[in-house]
């Protein structure tokens, strides 16, 4: 049964939309770093993990951009239904980002609205060609997004534990979202497709990190 579009559910993606970029989020479960003792980092090293947790939070909020508009124009309600679910652990790791940003002593990304506009647009065009080509794409993101957690551990300074285990419960949460989406029945994008998001992640990247 084919889901159908209505201004009802453009008013919810758009609160949700507000509540992403402006409303502190909030996590259901306990922060993965809840129990772990603050690591002594000098100046330089809170700096650099702050700006890789920016990036971080940045993808979680194109995260919920995406799913928002996956699920306003997905064609089954089950597929809707995933989306949700998948868009609200991306809200814990929003949460979970946004703390350790604080705790650094860092900021959030200036640029996270047009972020979140282009990234919601992008996820609208997706649901519209299908549920088929939507959960592909759904799962082709998050195996770069689990590609590049996996990158940022690389770089985190040895004794930063907290961040570690943020980061590496996050990595769970994406392959989870990723074999999801395949087991309803993604579609393998084009190699063409998979470049242009990467180009566009490492776009999206660099300027979060500075930004």
């Amino acid at each position: 049964m084919k889901d159908t579009f209505t201004l009802d559910k453009l008013i919810v993606e758009f609160d949700v939309g507000l509540r992403t970029l402006f409303a502190k989020p909030h996590s259901l479960r306990a922060h993965p770093d809840a129990d772990i003792a603050e690591a002594t980092l000098n100046a330089t090293e809170k700096n650099q993990v702050a700006a890789l947790m920016r990036v971080n939070h940045t993808g979680e909020v194109c995260a919920q951009a995406l799913y928002s508009g996956q699920a306003l124009t997905a064609h089954r309600p089950t597929i809707t239904a995933a989306l949700k679910q998948a868009a609200q652990e991306e809200t814990e790791h929003l949460a979970w980002c946004e703390t350790r940003i604080q705790q650094l002593g860092g900021h959030t990304s200036l640029l996270n609205p047009l972020f979140y506009v282009a990234s919601f647009s992008m996820g609208v065009v997706a649901g519209a060609l299908g549920d088929k080509w939507n959960l592909g794409f759904l799962a082709e993101t998050e195996k770069q997004v689990e590609a590049h957690l996996a990158d940022h551990l690389q770089q985190l300074p040895e004794a930063d534990q907290k961040t570690r285990n943020i980061i590496e419960q996050m990595q769970i949460d994406e392959a989870k979202h990723a074999d999801q989406a395949i087991q309803y029945g993604a579609a393998e994008l084009p190699e063409v497709a998979k470049f242009l998001m990467q180009k566009v992640s490492k776009l999206m990247t660099m300027a979060a990190y500075r930004l």
